[in-house]
Formats: C-alpha cells, sequence, structure tokens
C-alpha cells in the first residue's frame, strides 16, 4: 500500500545524457546518497525521493536541464548505477520502457538479499503493480506511463517514481482508445511513499503540484468519487450482461449485419461508449470473482481506465452518483510564489529541503569544483 506525494509537468525532451555527464551524476548521486543514509537514515532517504520539490532540485545538483522530462530517467538511472543494495540497503529497481518491465523480477532477486519474508517480497510486487495501475486506470489525465521506478529498502519500506506521456495523439491500445491526448507533449512525474496512505484509492495524495492543468480528468481516488466507486463495484458483483443496453452497440450489432430483415432493440444505447466484447468478457469475470470492494476492483487483470470510465458513466446515469472531473494536480512553483500566487511560500518546509541538500553536497566527498558546481546548480534552481 502507498501514497502518491507529487505530480511534477515537465517538457518531453527527446535524446539521451552524454556518457561523460552520466557518470559524473552517477557519481554526485552516489555521493549524495551516502551522506543522507548516514545522517538521516533509509527512511528518510525515501521521504525525499517522494517528494516532487526536492528530486527535482536533486535532479538539478546532479547537473541536468532543470525542466526537462529528462530529469525523471537520468536521475532514477544515476540512483540506480549508484546505490548498491548490499552495500545501502536500498534497492532501485525498474527504470524506464523495457527496463520497467523487469521492476518484479529485481523485486524478487533482490528480496533474497535483503531476507524479506515471501509475504513482504508479495506486498512489494503488489504494491509496485498497482502504483502503476491506479494512476493509469484511476486518474484519467491522458499521460500514458512509460517510465516506473520502485525504491524499496531492506526494511520493506518503498517509494515509487513513475512518469507518464501526454502523446499528442490517441491511443490505439484497447485500454486508452477512448481517452483523448493533447498536444502538448508533456511529461507528469507520479511520486508515491508506503507510510502514509490510508486507503489506495481515496485521496492517497499528499501533495499533486504542476503547472498544467488537463480540462478532463476523471479523478476516481477523489473523495467526491466514493460514492461512485462504490456503486461500481455493486455494478460488477450484480450479473454486467443488463449493463450492455447502456453501450454503443459493437459492429456485430450493428442493424445492417447481413440480415435480410431486423428487429428493433428493446432499449437503445446512451453511452457513446463500446468496450466490446473483450471489455464484457472482463466484467463477467469480475463477477464471478465478486471483489469486494474498489481496490480489489481496479486490481482485476483487464480491468483498464475504458472499463472503469464505462462503470462510472453508469453509475452517474442510473443511480445519479456524481465523480470528479477536476485534474488532482495543482499549481506551483517550486515550493509556493513569493507574490502568494498559488500560494505563499512555506519558508520552513523550502528551508529545510534547501538545508538537507546543500548540506549533503557539502558533506560529500567530492573535490572542490564538483561540490562548487553542485551546489551553484542548486542556488540557480532556487532564485
Amino acid at each position: 500500500m502507498g501514497t502518491r506525494t507529487g505530480v511534477v509537468n515537465l517538457p518531453l525532451h527527446g535524446g539521451k545524457a552524454p556518457r561523460w555527464l552520466f557518470n559524473r551524476m552517477v557519481n554526485l548521486a552516489g555521493e549524495i546518497t551516502e551522506v543522507l543514509i548516514y545522517e538521516y537514515g533509509q527512511d528518510e532517504f525515501l521521504r525525499r525521493i517522494s517528494d516532487p520539490y526536492w528530486f527535482q532540485a536533486f535532479g538539478c545538483v546532479l547537473g541536468f536541464d532543470w525542466h526537462s522530462s529528462g530529469v525523471t530517467t537520468t536521475a532514477c538511472g544515476a540512483l540506480k548505477v549508484a546505490i548498491d543494495p548490499e552495500k545501502h540497503g536500498i534497492k532501485i529497481a525498474g527504470g524506464k520502457g523495457k527496463t520497467s518491465r523487469k521492476t518484479l523480477d529485481e523485486i524478487e532477486e533482490t528480496s533474497s538479499i535483503f531476507s524479506l519474508s515471501t509475504q513482504k517480497t508479495d506486498e512489494l510486487i503488489y504494491s509496485s503493480r498497482m502504483s502503476a495501475k491506479v494512476d493509469n486506470t484511476c486518474v484519467q489525465d491522458g499521460y500514458q506511463l512509460y517510465h516506473h521506478c520502485f525504491i524499496f529498502t531492506e526494511d520493506g519500506k518503498w517509494a515509487v517514481v513513475q512518469q507518464g506521456m501526454n502523446a499528442g495523439k490517441t491511443r490505439n491500445s484497447d485500454e486508452r482508445q477512448d481517452i483523448s491526448f493533447g498536444s502538448s507533449h508533456y511529461a507528469r512525474r507520479y511520486h508515491w511513499l508506503s507510510d502514509q496512505v490510508k486507503n489506495l484509492v481515496e485521496e492517497p495524495h499528499t501533495g499533486i503540484c504542476c503547472d498544467r492543468k488537463e480540462k478532463e480528468t476523471l479523478d476516481m481516488t477523489a473523495k467526491e468519487s466514493e460514492e461512485a466507486r462504490k456503486i461500481s463495484v455493486d455494478l460488477v458483483k450484480d450479473n454486467p450482461l443488463h449493463l450492455e443496453k447502456y453501450f454503443k452497440p459493437t459492429e456485430q450489432r450493428k442493424l445492417m449485419d447481413f440480415k435480410p430483415e431486423f428487429t428493433m432493440p428493446e432499449h437503445h444505447p446512451v453511452l457513446d461508449i463500446d468496450i466490446g466484447k473483450a471489455g464484457m468478457k472482463v466484467l463477467q469475470r469480475a463477477y464471478e470473482i465478486q471483489p469486494q470492494n474498489y481496490e480489489e476492483l481496479i486490481s482485476l487483470r483487464g480491468m483498464g481506465p475504458k472499463k472503469i470510465r464505462a462503470l462510472t458513466l453508469i453509475s452517474d446515469l442510473v443511480y445519479g452518483t456524481k465523480s470528479s472531473w477536476e485534474d488532482p494536480v495543482k499549481y506551483s512553483f517550486t515550493h509556493g510564489g513569493k507574490d502568494g500566487y498559488p500560494y505563499p511560500v512555506n519558508r520552513k518546509v523550502y528551508d529545510h529541503s534547501i538545508h538537507v541538500l546543500k548540506d549533503a553536497v557539502e558533506q560529500a566527498k567530492l573535490n572542490d569544483k564538483d561540490r562548487y558546481y553542485a551546489i551553484k546548480r542548486l542556488k540557480d534552481f532556487i532564485v
């Protein structure tokens, strides 16, 4: 179980970090991590990584573009190379693209090094899978995840840093074809932390921050969506075959299907959604399983954004249960704006973030030149 602690929107940049820069990033990331763990412990390291503002400053200190989407992938990549599980008691699993699909295998491999129980290992695997499922399915903001980094300690605590891309076109996949992707070519970063959540599917966020709001976002994690979540489960637990009448007809059910005559249907569809035969099979399997709550419902294989959206719209149509269509992100300029917009600067939090990172850099075993430029990048970021 975990909580997403923040979101940052970043412009999408192509290419990759040059080898000379990445090698320096690995060295600096390792030194900063060493100091953080020594001074504050593994739990504080996780809290810092799960803080989107601190993470952004951390990426800038490492030397990457302050506003680029590459901050996420390169900073996580540098940490993955720099951190030794046997030495630091921390594992950085997953990564970008194909590497993200190796996350579960990496969790299993490292769990044996940490001597974690089978139950704890299964919990970590579930947390990794569900963090991606919730951000891709319950928060339908138009950003497709392409980077998933799962960070966990030898005590079984964890954090997640994952990133989605607004591709500028409609996806062709079965699960995303009903969601409109904008043309911004932006990336959105999601942070999770394991020690603050009470309910995975109801407002698990302690801070969601970015400089862009999407016009229409179905947020099934919002408090306002609580009743819709309950009704969605009830709709599935009651045989979902009776829901077909609400969907847009499939090609197989069109009036002109090579028959010399046709009969007008008893009901006509009222929702512009067609989940198809495959989608109905998923709902039927869910009915057979009889999920006890919304988290169990969305955890089922094949229960993607399209089915979640369909159940939400039907619950509204039939029972009048309203869901949140407000993008859960909040505007932010690092820690607030000096003019009070969008909210006043929290000086205590701001100063503490700067102090922790600057202190770590100063104590790192670096040559004077590298230390100077690292601190200068931090200063440039916060001014």
